[in-house]
């Protein structure tokens, strides 16, 4: 089976949260007895949790301040141990860990990414394996200031890092596929003579190269920055690769690559994009992606949710007699809720939207069983078919979100052998907002993905992910993650625990979040 995740990129697995009793050397002895067991980790409250142990003093020192013991010390010295006086600290390196307590052996809580920005506490907390210090975070959690984190808002990664991924949208970048050969990987907007050096003769957006479409899909070009237009080299992030560098450039990107770009400039009668690695490629010579029109259903009435699987579907309504008349189309992968009745034999299925569909153009989705008690307790939980190839969600017994996803090629076959998806009951592990990964059904399209959107591990390798490289949701196709549309997997990232913190890119949770069932 080929993995999902190339080794370089993938995020290593948090582990448990044993080490938070180290955290009691930041206090007076008085408080030695505040200190309790592990800190539950994010994604799963205490009042979800019941019998969960009283929070550690570092969990502590980042609550409200009632909850210090007031032996532990002036008043000042405790609020500067704690974010919310408006100082800050800045992401300089690709991933940026939090841990759960301020030292490396502590368990990682998620991690920031390059440019982003984040309220700390006034007064490093301990510097333990850390020279810079440890800084307590928003909304938990400790970074170390040093080659992944800076005090310095006008650092020259936050500089060259205009904005961040647009969380929440389909798409949190604007994606492009590269052209053959690959674009090279500029370290500053080049003047015309440094393109002529290195490329030869640029195409320009005049040329067939480029067209108006990409140029539609990507939208208006970005003012310049200060940085950019100051002409200055770009910085490489902590953990991005730089393989060669030349005065110019860094080489080209590997074959058949996509990126996901922060922003693009007009410079010399071309067109320039970011990418998030901070490299700059000519985008004449690549191709944007297309956006793929498929969303999911959200399931706000009593039902069960339906797609439409064909072309050309008429709707019916019933008019003042009662009788079916042509009323409009229903396009292709549209979702439905079908309200239980039907008429003409079984023929037409009602909608809650008021149409009629002919039940033969529809694929219905099995509503799933509570097989753990997770359900009747009233928690979230996401119910995968491999033969249908849709993905409902559920809070307790109540479906509230369904869609179309693309599980592995293998079908039903052993994962071990096969590009199956795997089968069981799992629960999401880690989440982030973007991933690299190069092991998705590329032979056919791109070998190098960056970026790919809201990626939710729960087995290994195997994740929940938007894809933006193919649109054949509703058939097989991945190598063994569940594909999803952007749409639906930004509006899933949202829903799913263990929940990301605004300004992180990824968060992890050892012991589950949402649980994830998948079988035939």
């Amino acid at each position: 089976m080929t993995a999902c995740l190339s080794p370089e990129a993938r995020v290593r697995r948090c582990g448990r949260l044993d080490r938070l009793l180290l955290a009691c050397a930041l206090a007076a002895s008085a408080l030695a007895a505040a200190c309790g067991p592990g800190e539950e980790p994010p994604g799963r409250s205490a009042a979800a949790q019941p019998g969960a142990p009283e929070p550690t003093l570092a969990a502590a020192i980042l609550a409200e301040p009632q909850t210090v013991d007031a032996g532990a010390g002036p008043a000042a010295t405790r609020e500067a141990l704690r974010p919310g006086r408006g100082d800050k600290l800045a992401s300089i390196a690709m991933r940026t860990f939090v841990y759960a307590a301020p030292e490396r052996r502590a368990a990682k809580l998620g991690y920031l990414r390059a440019g982003a920005i984040v309220e700390r506490a006034a007064a490093p907390s301990g510097d333990d394996g850390c020279p810079g210090g440890w800084y307590a975070v928003h909304p938990r959690g400790f970074v170390c200031v040093g080659r992944g984190a800076s005090l310095e808002l006008g650092h020259d990664v936050v500089a060259a890092t205009p904005a961040g991924p647009r969380r929440g949208e389909p798409y949190p970048y604007r994606y492009v596929v590269s052209r053959k050969p690959p674009p090279h990987l500029y370290v500053h907007l080049p003047s015309e003579a440094e393109q002529r050096r290195v490329e030869g003769r640029p195409r320009g957006q005049g040329t067939p190269a480029w067209s108006r479409r990409d140029e539609a899909l990507l939208g208006e070009p970005d003012p310049l920055t200060p940085f950019f237009a100051s002409h200055r080299d770009l910085p490489k992030p902590f953990g991005a690769a730089e393989k060669v560098r030349f005065p110019a450039h860094r080489g080209r990107a590997r074959a058949d690559s996509a990126f996901g770009l922060i922003s693009t400039f007009a410079w010399t009668g071309r067109r320039f994009g970011l990418t998030t690695e901070l490299d700059l490629i000519p985008i004449d010579r690549t191709s944007a992606v297309t956006p793929t029109a498929m969303r999911g259903v959200e399931v706000k009435t009593e039902g069960t949710p339906a797609f439409v699987m064909h072309h050309g579907v008429r709707t019916l309504k019933q008019d003042a007699s009662g009788e079916l008349r042509p009323d409009g189309w229903a396009p292709r992968r549209s979702g439905w809720v079908l309200t239980g009745k039907t008429a003409a034999g079984g023929a037409y299925a009602e909608t809650d939207a008021g149409a009629w569909i002919p039940a033969s153009a529809l694929r219905v989705a099995r509503l799933g069983r509570d097989f753990w008690g997770h359900a009747a307790r009233g928690r979230k939980w996401i119910d995968i078919s491999i033969e249908r190839q849709m993905l409902v969600a559920y809070e307790g017994m109540r479906p509230v979100f369904a869609t179309l996803v693309s599980t592995g090629r293998g079908e039903l076959g052993d994962p071990a052998t096969t590009s199956a998806t795997v089968q069981g009951t799992f629960f999401i592990r880690e989440k982030h907002v973007t991933a690299t990964m190069d092991g998705d059904d590329l032979s056919e399209t791109s070998v190098d993905l960056r970026d790919v959107p809201y990626v939710q591990y729960f087995h290994n390798s195997y994740a929940l992910h938007g894809v933006y490289w193919h649109d054949a949701f509703g058939k097989v196709r991945s190598s063994g993650c569940v594909n999803l549309a952007p749409a639906d997997a930004a509006w899933l990232f949202e829903w799913t625990d263990p929940p990301v913190p605004e300004g992180w890119h990824a968060a992890f949770n050892a012991k589950g979040g949402t649980l994830v069932f998948i079988h035939a």
